[in-house]
């Protein structure tokens, strides 16, 4: 018998199920498998799949707490790229210390089974927010939003760049706080080069300078942050085609609809915000994350504000109170 993580049934599961292999929980389909021993780390059941590893729950009995444990692909444990990616991460995340990053605690081999061990955030991602919901509520997005702009300029304070800013590695943890994951394609602020051949990110929301093989700085993450916003915010990535090439090229040459274009009830300094991360050339975006932040800031600041005039118009002193002091 084991309980599933995510209906919390307690359901009995075949005692002869293989390592790693799950089986659905009979109430919510949920994966679920036999726990088992890794070290000091007994894993419990399978939390996501990429293409590099799979994220299991497990619980550390030395110091009694649950953690995420990130287990590199059999069949990659001995390809050099992916190991480069694993150790990339593992470093990245371990020299920075900000909330809104993901907690870094070890990175450890067993076996011939290499796994990194971080902070749980099973909350479910941005990319599942947008998902259930279509479009975020512009406040929550808001918040969001100026908290990972926060988190990226931690990490360019330790000389990093994060690479690939997509809804999907922005996760959430028991509290609602939004994590920053995937430092695998982490490189260094400093390395002015342009990288040569593949394009590295994902093409809904990479900067048009790292699309034409131009040197990438910060202004890059902060143009795909924008684009991660913008879908979030509105629904819409930024540039939708049939083609991947027609999206790359819309990225280059077409510039973006303003979001409150595209759902009129976003205000317009958020909306103003999110074009001018995403302006074509570096030069004209914010030049810096204090920049950006403020700019979300004085966005947020006016919606709460129209919401409690609005509260307080319609005649509801007491419900524009705590409107106004609910976030």
């Amino acid at each position: 018998m084991v309980a599933c993580p995510s209906c919390g049934a307690r359901p009995f599961i075949p005692a002869d199920l293989e390592m790693f292999q799950t089986t659905p929980c009979p109430k919510c389909g949920h994966p679920l498998m036999v726990p088992f021993r890794l070290r000091q780390f007994e894993l419990r059941a399978p939390i996501a799949s990429g293409g590099n590893g799979t994220v299991y729950r497990a619980f550390d009995t030395v110091l009694e707490r649950e953690v995420a444990l990130k287990m590199i692909r059999p069949e990659l444990a001995n390809a050099p790229d992916s190991l480069e990616n694993f150790y990339r991460e593992a470093r990245a995340c371990a020299s920075l210390n900000h909330t809104n990053i993901i907690h870094i605690y070890t990175f450890d081999e067993h076996e011939g089974m290499r796994y990194l061990v971080m902070e749980l955030a099973d909350r479910g991602s941005l990319a599942g927010m947008i998902e259930k919901q279509q479009c975020v509520p512009e406040l929550d997005v808001l918040d969001i939003g100026i908290k990972i702009i926060s988190a990226l300029e931690m990490a360019l304070k330790h000389n990093l760049l994060h690479s690939d800013i997509k809804p999907e590695n922005i996760l959430f943890n028991a509290d609602g706080e939004p994590k920053l994951v995937d430092f695998g394609l982490a490189r260094k602020a400093d390395d002015d080069s342009a990288h040569e051949g593949a394009t590295y990110g994902t093409v809904f929301y990479v900067a048009p300078e790292k699309l034409t093989h131009q040197p990438e700085t910060f202004l890059s993450d902060m143009y795909s942050l924008g684009a991660t916003l913008y879908h979030a915010m509105t629904g819409h990535v930024p540039f939708m085609a049939t083609t991947q090439n027609d999206i790359v090229l819309a990225h280059i040459q077409t510039p973006v609809t303003p979001p409150n274009q595209v759902v009129p009830e976003i205000t317009q300094p958020a909306s103003e915000a999110l074009v001018r991360a995403m302006a074509k050339a570096p030069g004209d975006r914010f030049q810096s994350y204090a920049e950006f932040r403020l700019a979300l800031e004085a966005a947020r600041s006016q919606l709460l504000v129209a919401r409690y005039n609005q509260a307080y118009e319609g005649g509801d002193t007491d419900r524009g109170q705590r409107t106004w002091w609910r976030r």
